[in-house]
């Protein structure tokens, strides 16, 4: 079951995506981030265990640009799906939201070319998302893959800038 995450989901999220981090496999959030983002985020309930086993978060950028943020999937988990109906979860709230381009920060970048997104150059992005990158550990030499998908078709240009 996918739902809006909860005040009490954001220790586990914390683990989960922690557990990447340590890894390489995902830069870590601190918890006091995660708490001030709830809103943002999305978890994928196990319907039997009640257990957190995935999540993911959509951040607002600009007028019709978001983020895919925090897509993580507990390793028993892998190939089951999970991911991917996260991602089209927070997909679909873009969409509500008339949001027409979503990019992601990647280390996992043949998961998102599976979803349709494109390899772009960080510098199409706007000077605005880097506020994060700003604080964040591997700044000023971020090794992420960004990646952007129009949500209306096919990515062709900028069209959010």
């Amino acid at each position: 079951m996918i739902r809006h995450a909860t005040v009490q989901d954001i220790k586990i999220i914390y683990s989960l995506l922690n557990s990447f981090a340590e890894k390489g496999l995902m830069i870590g959030r601190p918890l006091t981030e995660l708490y001030d983002h709830l809103r943002d985020f999305w978890v994928f309930e196990d319907d039997e265990t009640g257990e957190i086993i995935g999540c993911c978060a959509l951040q607002f950028c600009w007028e019709k640009l978001a983020e895919i943020r925090s897509l993580a999937v507990h390793g028993d988990h892998h190939k089951k799906g999970v991911g991917g109906l996260l991602l089209k979860q927070v997909i679909s709230e873009a969409k509500e939201y008339g949001i027409t381009h979503i990019f992601t920060l990647t280390y996992q970048p043949d998961f998102f070319s599976k979803f349709k997104f494109s390899l772009i150059d960080k510098k199409e992005l706007p000077l605005k998302i880097w506020s994060d990158c700003v604080n964040c550990v591997k700044f000023p030499d971020c090794d992420e893959t960004a990646m952007m998908k129009s949500i209306e078709g096919s990515f062709s240009t900028c069209k959010f800038c």
